[in-house]
């Protein structure tokens, strides 16, 4: 096994539980707690949105964490931080020890899902990141279906604080050795073009500037679209005239999708150049919500189905476009820059979308969706490549 595959497979193993017990808990148990507690459900859903926005505030701090001391403690602290996170949902009483509980795990999550896992296959293999990266999706593709079912099943048996304080030492006992495992730092010959080897000259710094901000605009308002459907897919769908059970059957594909696109990003996609298969990620949400447009319900399928295939795609392309435009120096300063309007906008979709979801036709929702997702591919196309180095005239 290389270096990269064994760095990708304690990776995506401690970054299934991550996302399971962190981002994809509240899906589950936050309609216990509404009950247990008798909170408004706004309120109880609202602590997640407050860890995500604090998430996204602290990814800057936690890229810098990294670039100075390496993935591997940060990634350590992280499994700590959602370990200690997940305790106190369990123990603290009533709303305000749920809150508590939450933007602690924001911290957590901060510096333990994808951004620090990227950033630190990054500090890793330089250039060579870019299939442990795919790796680590393909197997945290699985959080939500193996997440959801054994919360579903610890539930009647643990309550929601047992099963919060189940995941908690799950972090200790399974996250946290895995990230012991990683290497500290890769050799120069395990990081096959990683930052030890010969780079480039720098672009020049208006290319960066540009291509930076370019990057950051189209990723966040794809989160602002993926942010508001996580919520209200069901009740669009619904809003389409699927029947309950015909709008949950849709919607159930968009898992698999995920995953098959980023089986196409790792198949098809490995000779490309990470920025074509974003394009490619890009296109497939508008084409989605034309069809929808224009066939109506029949289209919900496809419709979901190329929704979820570009997400899948585009969270590959999170981590690999960035690597691949500027390269290992610095890399994972900037991931956590280009984290804090992705995670804000994430916080904050699901409650702006909703007035507009019950207001609004589901086909002009959903039409809207798609015009936007059609502008942020906008900024992708936008992204030209890096200008060659000026020629130095030769001294006679």
């Amino acid at each position: 096994m290389t270096p990269q595959s064994r760095a990708a497979l304690l990776l995506g193993t401690a970054q299934t539980l991550a996302w399971a017990t962190s981002y994809y808990l509240p899906a589950v148990v936050a309609p216990a707690v509404v009950q247990d507690l008798q909170a408004e459900p706004a309120l109880v859903y609202g602590a997640f949105s407050a860890a995500l926005l604090l998430a996204g505030l602290a990814a800057p701090r936690v890229g810098r964490a990294i670039e100075g001391r390496g993935g591997r403690p940060v990634l350590m602290l992280s499994s700590l931080v959602i370990a200690l996170g997940l305790a106190l949902l369990g123990l603290l009483p009533g709303l305000w020890g749920w809150v508590t509980g939450w933007l602690v795990l924001g911290l957590g999550m901060s510096a333990g899902l994808y951004e620090a896992a990227f950033a630190t296959l990054g500090v890793l293999f330089g250039r060579g990141a870019r299939r442990p990266i795919t790796v680590v999706t393909l197997f945290a593709g699985f959080a939500s279906t193996i997440g959801w079912p054994l919360s579903t099943a610890l539930l009647p048996l643990l309550g929601w604080r047992g099963t919060c304080l189940a995941y908690a030492v799950a972090n200790l006992l399974i996250a946290l050795p895995l990230y012991a495992l990683l290497p500290r730092a890769a050799t120069p010959a395990e990081a096959a073009g990683g930052p030890q080897a010969a780079e480039p000259p720098p672009p020049p710094l208006a290319w960066v500037r540009r291509s930076v901000l370019l990057l950051a605009m189209f990723f966040t308002l794809r989160s602002v679209i993926s942010g508001a459907l996580s919520v209200h897919l069901l009740s669009l769908l619904g809003g389409l005239g699927l029947s309950l059970g015909a709008a949950v059957a849709a919607a159930a594909l968009q898992g698999p999708s995920q995953v098959g696109g980023r089986l196409l990003e790792f198949t098809a996609g490995r000779g490309a150049h990470p920025l074509v298969v974003a394009r490619l990620g890009g296109v497939l949400l508008p084409l989605g919500a034309l069809l929808l447009v224009l066939a109506g319900p029949l289209m919900a399928v496809p419709f979901v189905m190329l929704y979820g295939a570009s997400n899948g795609i585009l969270t590959i392309s999170r981590g690999a476009v960035p690597l691949a435009l500027f390269g290992p120096r610095g890399y994972p300063v900037l991931m956590g820059k280009l984290a804090l309007p992705i995670l804000v906008s994430q916080a904050l979709a699901p409650t702006l979308a909703a007035p507009v979801v019950a207001n609004w036709p589901a086909a002009h929702f959903l039409g809207a969706a798609g015009v936007l997702a059609l502008v942020a591919l906008g900024c992708l196309l936008a992204i030209r490549p890096i200008p060659a180095p000026e020629a130095v005239p030769a001294r006679r």
